[in-house]
């Protein structure tokens, strides 16, 4: 099962919890502020996604195999919870929804579409060059940000990969399986042709980064065609990383959502 870390609600205990699934190159970790306060009205678990953290790895990188690992953890954790995911979370808590909306009691869709996408290049460029760098005799998160500088020229991506950089106990090492993502990128920038004609009818928020262009308008007429019952809501001055950009505002529309749907 994918490697959780749980956030206690000491308020709801009982509570139906909340399953955070991170995006591309993300994890649990980069989650610990937000779920940390969300967890203050329903217990929340963040995950690792397979090939990132301290999840397993695996060279099946597809949509359905990390649906079916969000699966494993609702059913371990009751049988039914709420489900937030970003970007490649996103797609994977879709493809969930799609295919097995009875554990889905609400589903919150950060920053993305049931869409293909076509900015691989961009991602393959960041896995390539973490896999020429070296590592091996790194001790210092500063003499790492400056040798991955080389290569990845904006500081917040930098900083961001960094936190999945491990320099203690043992030789160094990315907590990411960068062969098999790079190998799986046509699949994770796509959208599964299996679930077209599919549909999840429970209440589900499409919340986006005013700024970003990954939801667009003109979206939103497939996006109904797969979730019905779609609210689309956007956070001003805020990207794709509107959870990192704008915490606050973020927390507060996805507790709204929740607390109102209930």
């Amino acid at each position: 099962m994918l490697n959780t870390t749980p956030y206690t609600s000491d308020s709801n205990p009982g509570a139906r919890p909340l399953i955070i699934a991170p995006g591309l190159f993300g994890s649990a970790r980069n989650w610990n502020a937000i779920a940390k306060r969300l967890s203050a009205d329903r217990p929340v678990i963040a995950l690792d996604m397979r090939n990132h953290g301290d999840s397993f790895w695996d060279d099946d990188h597809s949509y359905q195999a990390m649906a079916g690992d969000i699966a494993e953890v609702i059913e371990a954790n009751g049988g039914v919870a709420d489900v937030l995911g970003h970007s490649m979370g996103g797609k994977a808590a879709m493809t969930l929804a799609l295919t097995q909306p009875q554990l889905v009691a609400h589903l919150i869709i950060a920053d993305i579409a049931p869409e293909n996408y076509d900015h691989g290049d961009n991602h393959s460029a960041l896995i390539e060059a973490m896999q020429g760098m070296d590592i091996s005799d790194l001790t210092s998160r500063s003499a790492a940000d400056e040798r991955l500088g080389e290569q990845v020229f904006d500081p917040g991506t930098r900083a961001f990969l960094l936190q999945s950089l491990v320099l203690r106990d043992g030789p160094p090492r990315w907590k990411f399986n960068l062969a098999a993502l790079k190998a799986n990128m046509d699949d994770i920038l796509g959208w599964p042709e299996a679930l077209e004609g599919k549909q999840y009818d429970g209440p589900t928020l499409f919340l986006s980064g005013a700024d970003s262009h990954y939801v667009r308008p003109e979206m939103h007429d497939r996006i109904r065609g797969f979730f019905p019952q779609a609210r689309f809501e956007e956070i001003d001055n805020a990207g794709h990383w509107l959870h990192a950009e704008k915490p606050r505002e973020f927390e507060a529309d996805v507790a709204r959502f929740l607390n109102s749907a209930n």
